[in-house]
């Protein structure tokens, strides 16, 4: 368990940086004005997203509310079986982008729990994200890509193990009393 410190600082390092980067938008950019970066390819333009990504389930806020609590609760969950330090950093990083984005829905206006997420970085008009977004895709390509590769990133549930089990070679020991 010596990555937990580990896990922890990485998930507070992504916050920190997820609402640093947003509250220099809110000072330093106009809602709805671009500024191009890579030409059409990247730009910088503050808009709140009330919805998920692509804005789908706007009007559903509170919904989305609650499902980001559930997956911020599952990610800590998850990251308790991970199987390296590589792994927990990982789960750090999802958790950090989590928990950027539930603060902006918890704290931001309308209203508690009801807030809008602060994007800013535009993707070719194709979408509007934050450092947040960039942490929980990564995280997640990253957690794929592992698997596609047959890189364990957490520990099998205890009920997970029989499976493995016909796999692993098996000890026999000899019940019978030498005594006789």
């Amino acid at each position: 368990m010596t990555w937990r410190p580990a896990f922890w600082l990485v998930a507070a390092g992504v916050v920190v940086a997820d609402q640093a980067t947003k509250q220099w938008a809110l000072h330093a950019l106009e809602p709805g004005d671009k500024h191009q970066i890579l030409g059409d390819w990247l730009s910088i333009q503050l808009v709140y997203n009330s919805g998920a990504a692509f804005s789908l389930g706007h009007q559903s806020t509170w919904l989305l509310t609650i499902v980001a609590v559930l997956v911020t609760a599952a990610i800590v969950y998850y990251a308790r079986r991970a199987q390296a330090t590589w792994a927990a950093i990982l789960f750090g990083v999802a958790l950090g982008g989590a928990i950027g984005n539930l603060v902006d829905r918890l704290f931001r206006q309308p209203s508690f729990g009801q807030g809008h997420v602060v994007d800013m970085i535009n993707y070719g008009d194709h979408f509007i994200g934050n450092v947040a977004d960039i942490a929980i895709v990564g995280a997640a390509i990253v957690i794929v890509g592992a698997g596609l590769f047959s890189k364990q990133v957490i520990e099998p549930a205890d009920g997970d193990d029989a499976a493995d089990a016909s796999d692993a070679p098996s000890e026999q020991h000899d019940t019978t009393d030498e005594r006789g």
